[in-house]
């Protein structure tokens, strides 16, 4: 079947991707909406602009468009990102990384029923710890790149996702409620490398911006380099 993969550049979607193709799904693109506001509902925000550079190391076909980021306004502009990969690409299913979020699971579904697409959400229900573990073990190389919740501080901006973070992350989900896998907001990712991609990406230049109990790693400078 031809779909397209809905892609943050984070680590749910990009393992979503690696899913997709492992079991013999033919992804046609890579779809990535670029959010103008920073606290989109719905949409990976912290250097989404990364994709671009992600997409040409796994050598895929990258569409995008842009979106308010207003609360169900962007739901349209997700509508129109999937029509113009269904007519350039002709795509019966839309793939994502959603984990736990019946908020993004719903809304990717109405666009879909909409537009005759299938939505398929392979990391759907599945323990947070045993996906995260699955990463690691598969080979993904993750950054965290935001934290936005009680328990973290600037140390975890620019770390490695590891399985002595995973063990971290559940000691912050026994103590503060967070969802190991970020579900809820609480940290954002971005994939360097994966067992798929045909190049790497390494990070040249960052700032750390740290607001009290939250902050982001900006990546100034990025570069698509052979393995």
């Amino acid at each position: 079947m031809k779909v397209g993969a809905l892609f943050s550049g984070g680590k749910d979607s990009t393992y979503a991707l690696y899913w997709a193709l492992q079991n013999g799904f033919d992804v046609e693109c890579l779809l990535t909406v670029f959010p103008l506001n920073p606290e989109s509902y719905l949409f990976h925000t912290v250097n989404i602009w990364i994709t671009g550079l992600q997409a040409e190391a796994i050598g895929l076909p990258h569409l995008t468009t842009e979106s308010s980021g207003e609360k169900e306004k962007e739901v349209l502009d997700l509508e129109r990102l999937l029509k113009q990969a269904k007519s350039l690409y002709g795509i019966k299913g839309i793939v994502s990384g959603a984990v736990a979020s019946e908020y993004q699971k719903r809304r990717i579904e109405q666009v879909a029923r909409k537009l005759d697409l299938i939505s398929i959400t392979p990391l759907w229900g599945k323990p947070p710890e045993n996906l995260l573990l699955k990463y690691i073990e598969s080979g993904f190389e993750i950054m965290i790149t935001g934290v936005f919740a009680l328990g973290f501080d600037s140390s975890w901006l620019g770390s490695m996702l590891t399985e002595d973070k995973v063990a971290e992350l559940l000691v912050l989900k026994e103590k503060y409620g967070v969802n190991p896998v970020g579900e809820g907001g609480e940290y954002e990712t971005t994939v360097l490398y994966a067992p798929f991609f045909k190049k790497r990406i390494i990070v040249e230049e960052y700032e750390k911006e740290w607001y009290n109990y939250w902050g982001i790693l900006c990546i100034k400078k990025a570069t698509v380099v052979d393995k």
